[in-house]
């Protein structure tokens, strides 16, 4: 990839365009009642003129969601609940519930994915630019809140769970500045993190993989020591990049399935899910996808199972409640 021709259509203020792996994007869409927009915006040289010349921007084109809607389906917060973790249990957008992370891990996930923007040097959370505030940074949503509780439960984000937990950060644009900011945050929580050196992983109670803007590639590749992993798309199964650099892969349902999980699953599709599947297990790879059916019914409880029933590493969820019944349910969830 050419980052010198990324990087100067950012500094025209430009959003990151899609890159053509086939058959799927590298992330979800931004979702719109009133359709995509086209509308460009540019970052300016202090906090509080960028957030607001970035949200009046799309502010017109992009639907915030309600309160109520994003706080998930109807999950309450339960402080101070110690529950079971749920190996496969990915809160998407995380950021948009009640708590951030905090109802997530309540309901015993031990995924949780943030988008960001870099803007004034400082890493914000949220999932446009009409959404940004200068308090919800990442690190006061997410890694300050990560380091209080394994410092309290033993050096583990949920007591007694040994697996890393993982914290997906889906960079919007302007992928190699934004890695490289994000980067220097990390180092200063690197007592928590698994991280790349000596040339082998050092797991740590949480495992950052960055997703989203392509770009931020090749900053990653170059370190001796990272702190951060790469979410990988489909089409780089069987490419070179180790698991050690690429522990992720993520792909759009949509792209790759017709099937919303009405009828009977077809058998091409369900062997292309096992085949995706088993491909990324050989390769020591995790696998999910997003864009799967959400809404709460029978239908996206057949697409969990059949999530399940291949081995997908995570499901992909903004209903923690509705998820964390399913995967207790279906006892094979749990640890």
């Amino acid at each position: 990839m050419n980052s010198g021709r990324r990087r100067s259509e950012h500094s025209r203020g430009g959003l990151p365009r899609t890159l053509g792996f086939p058959g799927y994007s590298d992330g979800p869409p931004v979702p719109s009642r009133r359709g995509p927009s086209n509308r460009r915006f540019t970052v300016p040289t202090t906090r509080r003129r960028a957030v607001g010349t970035l949200a009046a921007a799309l502010a017109a084109t992009v639907a915030v969601p309600p309160a109520a809607e994003a706080a998930g389906n109807g999950t309450r917060p339960r402080p101070g609940d110690r529950v079971r973790p749920l190996r496969r249990a990915h809160a998407h957008n995380d950021y948009l519930h009640a708590r951030p992370l905090h109802d997530a891990l309540s309901h015993g996930f031990t995924s949780a994915e943030a988008d960001v923007f870099l803007v004034d040097g400082e890493l914000l959370v949220a999932h446009t630019p009409a959404e940004l505030d200068p308090a919800r940074t990442l690190r006061s949503l997410y890694l300050d809140p990560l380091l209080d509780r394994i410092r309290a439960n033993g050096g583990r984000v949920h007591p007694g769970y040994r697996r890393p937990v993982q914290l997906l950060i889906d960079i919007k644009y302007d992928g190699v500045d934004c890695y490289r900011e994000l980067d220097r945050q990390l180092r200063r929580y690197h007592r928590i993190l698994s991280r790349w050196s000596g040339g082998r992983v050092h797991p740590g109670a949480v495992t950052a993989v960055v997703s989203g803007d392509r770009a931020a590639r090749q900053p990653m590749e170059a370190q001796r020591r990272r702190y951060a992993f790469y979410d990988g798309r489909p089409d780089d199964l069987g490419g070179p990049a180790p698991a050690s650099f690429m522990p992720l892969i993520s792909g759009n349902w949509n792209s790759g399935f017709t099937w919303q999980g009405s009828g009977p699953f077809p058998a091409a599709e369900r062997a292309r899910l096992h085949t995706l599947v088993d491909s990324a297990h050989e390769q020591g790879r995790r696998i999910r996808f997003w864009a799967t059916p959400d809404a709460p019914g029978p239908a996206r409880d057949a697409v969990w199972a059949e999530l399940l029933d291949a081995g997908a590493d995570h499901i992909n969820t903004d209903d923690l409640a509705g998820l964390e019944r399913f995967l207790r349910t279906r006892a094979t969830g749990a640890h």
